[in-house]
């Protein structure tokens, strides 16, 4: 085996998958989708064909053209991350036919009983592929190397509807002819055929034809709404109109902002750029799933701030889903560029010096991961070695800040315009492209000529920490709170005359420039001036709260408990629990996490399960 990715089983001998066609069944009683997976490849094909899987059922597969067995194999022992290996062996075939299922324990699908749902009438269920998850849905090459378009059909109850990173194409009753080339599996005892066209069922149909990776394939099923909220955007949640209408309020401005990416980095690709409010435990901010961006609940903030999220998952439409980095190791070639177009899009919609404020949180996270990986800095490189390491284990803000920062470092050093202009060129040269960090450094040194004189590449790309010429941003009101903060250290609240126009960001990068710990009788009297405990913004609230469980400010632990069982982005858990564990002499906080998590798990998906797992091996 030549592998190209060290989280993939995917050979670099074998063709690559171009096109996926999948049918898939969905049976909420059993939280299990019955499918089929047509896997077209890049050339015919002769020996082994890797694939991964994780928590799949394999009930057969064929060769289409002939409907006759294929032989398979299904390694017998899973691997901690990557999944189980399904080879599948060939003579001269193009394409492959599959037959599986999926399990309840799927690490990329949670299901929500009625009663997890906003209205509590019916079930709901939605994917988070990212990093290595699309492999618990359907069989596949799950590597951002291997980009496929698709189209799938999803027959469900006919009272709920679904959406997806794809153009939607029909929804219309089951019919038999929409499993063609699809069989009875009599050794399982699944008979697709006759489930598809079972009474109160529908089907919905979508097409993806722009190459995507793997783990940008998204879908989402329940009773759903929309709010019309520009030319090329709906907002889309659970029917309820309340959030709804608060979504529609917050994302009014986004076709503004699609207008200033464009002229920033080109023509937006994707025709639509529409925007799904998921329930409160998805587990990231947003993901940038093409055409249609998932969103948590958290960034309704009802100020409007939350459209600096939807600028990231924007942004995203260029450097990440155009441009693809090659796997897990070049992350930052996803993140940090678009950390940098997000925030030259906040300049232009919300001002210099909220985009300052941006970049001053972030120069905070960064430095708080560097101290947190103080016992792995590999950990702190932007071109890394992941080798035997699960991509969400690592999951932090470094490929996110410190690709910013080296960025902002060439964009100083060559001035704007020509970094604008270096921008679009790349953009245009890799559209449609997965690449690795040598490849973007060749290219900006055939570009921009003598830059590595002026730059340590090497140094920034592999080097550990924190590059010398990485550097704070300069604006007048990031000055004012940090000095704030460091009043803070001497006994000073702000007056509120002080922060009376302050709304998250800046409350979030005071609360970041405090003292991991102060007095109990600080912590009071700060939330006692500004409640800042009761906040409607999680990142002021969870910041808040950080303080308060450092600061050993039991006052607010009850608070504590509310927000990890309301929440499940883990931007909010991972900092909570960590914190209520971390201190090796503190048992008390560590039976309060314990009892916490045991209590919320089933709220969480199974992807923030995992990393508060992890959390609790470390420190528990």
């Amino acid at each position: 085996m030549a592998p190209i990715d060290p989280h993939s089983f995917t050979d670099s001998t074998h063709p690559l998958t171009t096109h996926v066609s999948l049918t898939l069944y969905f049976h909420f009683p059993s939280s299990t989708i019955h499918a089929t997976a047509l896997l077209a490849l890049q050339t015919p094909h002769t020996g082994p064909l890797s694939l991964d899987t994780r928590a799949l059922t394999i009930h057969n597969i064929l060769d289409p053209a002939t409907l006759t067995p294929l032989s398979f194999t299904l390694s017998p022992s899973e691997h901690p991350f990557k999944g189980r290996l399904l080879t599948v062996y060939l003579s001269n075939n193009s394409s492959v036919l599959i037959l599986y299922s999926t399990s309840p324990s799927s690490s990329a699908l949670q299901w929500l009983s009625p009663p997890q749902t906003s209205k509590k009438i019916h079930p709901f269920v939605y994917t988070q592929c990212h990093p290595i998850h699309a492999r618990s849905v359907f069989p596949c090459q799950d590597t951002p190397a291997a980009r496929v378009c698709y189209s799938a059909k999803l027959n469900l109850p006919r009272e709920l509807s679904a959406v997806m990173s794809a153009r939607h194409c029909d929804r219309h009753d089951p019919v038999g002819t929409d499993l063609d080339g699809v069989w009875t599996n009599e050794e399982s005892g699944l008979d697709l055929k006759s489930l598809w066209c079972e009474e109160g069922r529908i089907v919905e149909e979508f097409v993806m034809e722009q190459p995507i990776p793997p783990y940008l394939f998204a879908f989402a099923v329940g009773e759903l709404g929309f709010r019309e909220v520009g030319p090329r955007t709906r907002v889309y949640s659970e029917a309820v109109d309340g959030v709804l209408d608060a979504a529609a309020r917050e994302f009014a401005g986004t076709e503004g902002m699609i207008r200033q990416a464009e002229s920033l980095f080109g023509e937006y690709e994707w025709e639509r750029f529409d925007l799904l409010v998921l329930p409160p435990s998805f587990p990231y901010g947003g993901m940038e799933n093409p055409r249609m961006v998932f969103l948590t609940p958290t960034v309704i903030k009802g100020d409007a701030s939350g459209a600096q999220m939807v600028a990231h998952e924007l942004a995203h439409s260029w450097t990440g889903n155009l441009i693809t980095n090659k796997n897990n190791e070049h992350f930052w070639l996803n993140e940090g560029f678009t950390t940098y177009a997000e925030r030259r899009i906040v300049e232009v919609v919300q001002g210099e010096d909220i985009a300052a404020l941006t970049i001053g949180n972030g120069w905070r996270g960064l430095n708080e991961e560097v101290e947190r990986f103080k016992d792995n800095m590999e950990y702190t490189k932007l071109k890394n070695n992941q080798e035997g390491v699960d991509p969400d284990d690592m999951y932090s803000r470094v490929p996110y800040e410190k690709g910013f920062q080296f960025l902002w470092r060439i964009e100083h050093q060559i001035g704007r315009p020509a970094f604008d202009e270096f921008l679009k060129k790349y953009i245009a040269t890799f559209k449609f492209k997965s690449i690795d960090t040598d490849t973007f450094l060749d290219f900006l040194k055939a570009n921009v000529h003598g830059i590595e004189k002026d730059i340590d590449l090497q140094l920034w790309t592999e080097g550990t920490g924190i590059p010398p010429d990485a550097h704070e941003p300069v604006s007048n009101l990031y000055i004012k709170i940090t000095s704030l903060a460091n009043d803070f250290k001497l006994g000073r609240i702000p007056r509120e005359d002080e922060v009376a126009s302050w709304k998250g960001q800046e409350w979030e990068l005071y609360l970041n420039n405090l003292p991991r710990t102060v007095e109990s009788s600080q912590v009071l009297a700060l939330d006692a001036r500004y409640r800042l405990s009761e906040s409607k913004d999680y990142d002021v609230k969870v910041g808040f709260l950080q303080l308060a469980i450092s600061s050993r400010c039991r006052d607010y632990y009850g608070e504590v408990e509310k927000t990890l069982k309301e929440v499940g982005r883990m931007r909010y858990l991972r900092p909570l629990y960590s914190d209520l564990v971390q201190d090796p002499g503190n048992e008390e906080d560590k039976i309060l996490a314990k009892r916490l998590f045991a209590e919320a798990r089933e709220c969480y998906h199974p992807i923030a399960q995992g990393v508060i797992e992890a959390i609790f091996a470390k420190h528990v």
